[in-house]
């Protein structure tokens, strides 16, 4: 299974944002990665084209020194990048990392989740597939197996780096090779 560098360095200063309880929990890491819920937004906007600054603060009508700031903070995390340099900062376009992308599937199956509690007249946004335009219900499979995770046969367990604080909450399961 290959892993993606959050770009940042273990142990060095981060931007604003939450900090994980226990920082071996891969929960914990993950919200450190995506930070506040304008993240999710952000990155939502690039995800589907919207790419200039002018576009996203006009989609997100978020005020420019905000917006400047929360791109950068974007941009220390590793998510994004500044494709170009523009002379007029609103121009400015921004595209993903290879860290960013990581996380459309994660916004796909929190926008769906978000849409299961409404009736389907009651949504605003819905996922679809472009090529037979029918609506997407995403599931969380595993890659090697293709079986769903989202049952009761899937637990966290404790793995080879496991922190005394992990170890004490997490079963100790014997990994097949």
């Amino acid at each position: 299974m290959s892993s993606v560098s959050t770009g940042v360095q273990q142990g060095a200063p981060r931007s604003s944002g939450p900090k994980a309880r226990i920082p071996d929990c891969p929960l914990g890491r993950t919200v450190e990665v995506v930070g506040a819920w304008w993240t999710l937004e952000i990155l939502h906007e690039i995800f589907n084209g919207h790419t200039r600054f002018a576009a996203i603060q006009h989609n997100l009508e978020t005020p420019t020194e905000l917006l400047r700031e929360r791109l950068g903070d974007l941009r220390s995390r590793g998510l994004i990048e500044q494709a170009a340099d523009a002379t007029d900062p609103e121009g400015r376009e921004y595209r993903l990392t290879p860290l960013g992308r990581t996380l459309r599937p994660l916004l796909l199956v929190i926008a769906a989740w978000g849409n299961h509690r409404l009736a389907p007249e009651e949504r605003s946004v819905v996922l679809v597939d472009t090529e037979t335009g029918t609506e997407v219900d995403p599931i969380v499979v595993d890659r090697r197996t293709g079986r769903r995770i989202d049952t009761e046969n899937v637990v966290f367990a404790c793995g080879p780096k496991a922190s005394e604080m992990v170890a004490a909450r997490y079963p100790k399961i014997m990994l097949a090779t």
